[in-house]
C-alpha cells in the first residue's frame, strides 16, 4: 500500500521516519475504522486543538461522540508527545493519504 503521512504541530511540519509514518498510519488508521459505517481511507485528515478532534475522512467531515474524542486525542498525544522534535503540543494535524 503506497501511503503519504504528514504532520505538523503548532503548525510547525514534523519530518518523521518510516517507522513512525507506518505506526501513525496504522494507529490513527484503526481508531478510525473502528467507528461505524466509515467505508474505505483513501484520505484522512485528523485535527486536535485543544481538547477537540476535527475528523475529515475522504473529504467528509466524520461526526464523533465525546468517548471517542477522548480516545482519539489521549492516544495521538501520547504517541506524538514521544518524538523528540515535539516539546508541547497546542495544535496538531494528521494527513494520511492512502
Amino acid at each position: 500500500m503506497t501511503r503519504r503521512i504528514s504532520l505538523s504541530v503548532n503548525g510547525i511540519p514534523v519530518e518523521i521516519d518510516y517507522f513512525v509514518q507506518g505506526l501513525i498510519d496504522h494507529t490513527v488508521g484503526g481508531m478510525v475504522s473502528a467507528l461505524e459505517r466509515i467505508g474505505e481511507i483513501k484520505h484522512l485528515v485528523v485535527s486536535l486543538e485543544g481538547k477537540k478532534v476535527a475528523i475529515i475522512l475522504n473529504d467528509k467531515v466524520l461526526p464523533i461522540n465525546p468517548f471517542a474524542n477522548d480516545i482519539i486525542r489521549n492516544t495521538i498525544i501520547g504517541m506524538v508527545s514521544s518524538l523528540k522534535e515535539v516539546n508541547q503540543i497546542n495544535k496538531l494535524t494528521i494527513t494520511i493519504g492512502r
